[in-house]
């Protein structure tokens, strides 16, 4: 297939996937960039639908009351039919009577009981006898004469003519039942007028039966017609109703969705992009709003990245500048305890002491304002090589542990056979082990014990400190790992700047890991920091 070919196709398909897409639909964006409220667009949708539905009712009402009016005159056309035929039923019956009158000898022999006729003839002899069946079916068909209903026009005409021919007769019969001669001119005239009577009978029975079953023939169509109607009407208001449902929603949540996926990067601090709202109405505005507080929170945090890179180079060069000084009072203060420039009393050796402790202090808050600035300012590089997490541990305890003594604390060490080697950097993995050893020695009382353990959990390495000191209070499990924070107890002391554990936190999460606490206050504290397996 030719390039020329395919081109059109894919921007056939593409058009098809337009239509059937909610957020570029031409229709849904037709429908948000109406300059109306959304309550409005909900009201004109719910009212139309109501619209179609009261429109089905209507048509459903009309279908009804055509078929009843079918009904009706499909009734009107049986009740002719019963009676045309009743009138053509009882003119055979007078025809039939008045032909007994015309028979042969034989059955005059026969009316006779046996005994011929001296007449030979039946007229008015065979009248007389059988004169009250006669005037029985006369009365029955003046019955049926009356009809009880309203001919048509078109037949109002044979129905005249009926009801004259049944007058005439009625007028014949007693005239020839009291002739002394026969009057065969009499009876024959009598018998044509029944025959003419049953034949126009019969002619509107079967005209009126025809167009009844002309009439339910139509009465069938109209129903099939009226039905695939209604069947119609019904589903394209289904369809609409559906079809503008769809509108107003896509119209609505096609926004919703936008605005709450930009909300979501906005929170995860992706200011890069800007919402695409094109609805002219409440949701319009909404994203314009987020549009503008995105610019905003990016204003906001490139001025506080600037903030916090400033900081962080003035505690970097701060910490630098510090350095300088303190080496050199440090190094002059332990010239001077070693006495190399003569003896000191002991009041000089008790504010030596002090100097220098002091000055451990001081030095030890420097590196980790320093480490703490190159964390934040993304300059620290990470020595990934393999070491024993065993020795690390052991060396940690080993540095805390003449203050241990002194305070009267016991140290406790347990490692899990299978945790063995570990790739990571060693020296910041023994800075975060020293940090909370030192905060664990420093406030556990004495006769109190710290506990270091660890196992290797799911694929990481745990390492756990815990002691026996006052605990952390629920709310601050959390606020500890921030910068400058501490607990009740530590500001008591007067001891630490809050630095060690915010620290000892961004150097974990620099090795993918996580740091935690577990505290009962009164009862004491555990610090657990994880290590994958394979970290780097």
């Amino acid at each position: 297939m030719t390039e020329s070919a395919v081109a059109p196709r894919q921007a056939a398909d593409a058009d098809k996937r337009r239509l059937l897409s909610r957020a570029d639909n031409p229709l849904v964006r037709a429908v948000g960039r109406l300059p109306v409220k959304v309550r409005t667009k909900l009201l004109v949708g719910f009212l139309s639908i109501a619209a179609l539905l009261v429109l089905v009712a209507l048509l459903g009402l009309r279908v009804l009351g055509q078929s009843n009016l079918r009904a009706e005159h499909l009734g009107a056309l049986q009740v002719r039919v019963a009676g045309y035929q009743q009138l053509e039923a009882d003119a055979a019956a007078l025809r039939q009577e008045l032909a007994i009158c015309a028979g042969n000898a034989d059955y005059a022999t026969w009316l006779n009981g046996g005994r011929r006729s001296a007449a030979g003839a039946l007229g008015p002899a065979c009248l007389r006898k059988i004169q009250q069946p006669v005037e029985s079916v006369l009365a029955l068909l003046g019955t049926a004469t009356q009809l009880g209903f309203k001919p048509t026009a078109s037949e109002s005409g044979q129905v005249r003519q009926i009801k004259s021919d049944y007058g005439r007769i009625k007028v014949l019969v007693p005239r020839i039942a009291r002739s002394s001669r026969a009057s065969s001119a009499l009876h024959a005239r009598a018998e044509q007028l029944s025959v003419d009577l049953e034949v126009a009978a019969r002619g509107l029975a079967e005209t009126t039966t025809a167009k009844t079953k002309a009439l339910i023939a139509e009465n069938q169509h109209s129903y099939s017609s009226s039905r695939n109607l209604f069947v119609a009407v019904a589903a394209g208001a289904v369809a609409l109703a559906l079809a503008l449902g769809l509108l107003l929603s896509w119209s609505l949540i096609g926004p919703l969705q936008r605005i709450g996926r930009r909300l979501a990067a906005i929170a995860s601090g992706d200011f890069t992009r800007h919402v695409e709202v094109a609805n002219r109405d409440e949701l319009g505005a909404l994203g314009a709003n987020v549009n503008r507080m995105n610019d905003e929170l990016d204003r906001l945090y490139r001025e506080l990245e600037t903030a916090s890179r400033h900081k962080s180079e003035f505690l970097a060069n701060m910490s630098h500048e510090l350095r300088t000084p303190l080496n050199a009072i440090m190094g002059f203060s332990q010239v001077l305890r070693e006495k190399l420039f003569g003896d000191l009393n002991e009041k000089q050796e008790e504010y030596i002491g002090d100097i220098l402790s002091s000055s451990d202090h001081l030095l030890a808050l420097i590196n980790d304002i320093l480490d703490l600035s190159k964390v934040e300012a993304g300059q620290v590089e990470l020595e990934i090589a393999p070491f024993s997490v065993r020795e690390a541990l052991e060396r940690g305890t080993v540095m805390v542990k003449e203050r241990a003594l002194r305070n009267g604390v016991a140290l406790g060490l347990m490692i899990d056979p299978s945790v063995g080697i570990v790739a990571a950097d060693e020296r910041r993995v023994r800075q975060v082990v020293f940090n909370l050893l030192s905060n664990a020695v420093k406030f556990t009382p004495a006769g109190g014990s710290v506990e270091v353990r660890s196992a290797q959990v799911n694929g990481e390495i745990q390492v756990s400190v815990a002691d026996t000191g006052p605990g952390i209070a629920p709310e601050d499990h959390e606020r500890i790992f921030e910068e400058f924070q501490q607990t009740q107890v530590g500001v008591e002391q007067r001891e630490g700047t809050g630095l060690g554990l915010a620290l000892s936190k961004r150097l974990v999460e620099l090795h993918g890991g996580r740091i935690w606490v577990e505290s009962t206050p009164g009862v004491g504290s555990t610090f657990t920091f994880t290590l994958p397996v394979e970290a780097g």
